[in-house]
């Protein structure tokens, strides 16, 4: 087989609609816009969220909650995600991450969960570690650290 000779499965591609071709195509005069009104106008754009003059679900809807812009953003990490990054005896700590690009400069935390298999036994200082990946962590023969606190400005 050659790059000139591939196609398309066959039924995989449909031929567009050629719209205002006459009554027989069944797209004709209105090409299937209907007859009056906003929407079979030209350049008509309907806003997103738009019903119709209706109150609209994102309005009918009560506001709740805040965001607080004070949270430390936080990153979760996988033991899958350091099975691949970290080798034996190496330390998973914010700012390895850093260095291995996994996490950006804004990571103030960092979560630890069980998703993926550990294959590596490392030494881990994270914030929050999971039951599930705590118990997986120890099975290697890693260990677990807390974070040195950090000192009030």
């Amino acid at each position: 087989m050659k790059l000139n000779e591939l196609r398309p499965a066959e039924g995989a591609t449909k031929s567009r609609k050629r719209l205002g071709r006459g009554k027989g195509s069944g797209l004709g005069k209105t090409s299937g816009r209907g007859e009056k009104g906003q929407k079979s106008r030209s350049g008509y754009r309907s806003k997103r969220g738009f019903e119709g003059g209706q109150m609209p679900l994102v309005r009918r809807l009560p506001k709740r909650g805040f965001t607080n812009i004070f949270a430390p953003e936080t990153k979760e990490i996988t033991l899958g995600l350091i099975s691949i990054h970290f080798k034996d005896g190496e330390s998973v700590t914010l700012e390895a991450l850093r260095e291995k690009k996994l996490v950006n400069s804004r990571v103030e935390k960092i979560v630890v969960l069980a998703s993926g298999e550990l294959t590596t036994k490392v030494t881990v200082v994270a914030d929050r570690i999971t039951k599930g990946a705590r118990e997986a962590i120890l099975a290697k023969g890693g260990t677990i650290q807390e974070p040195a606190a950090k000192s009030a400005e």
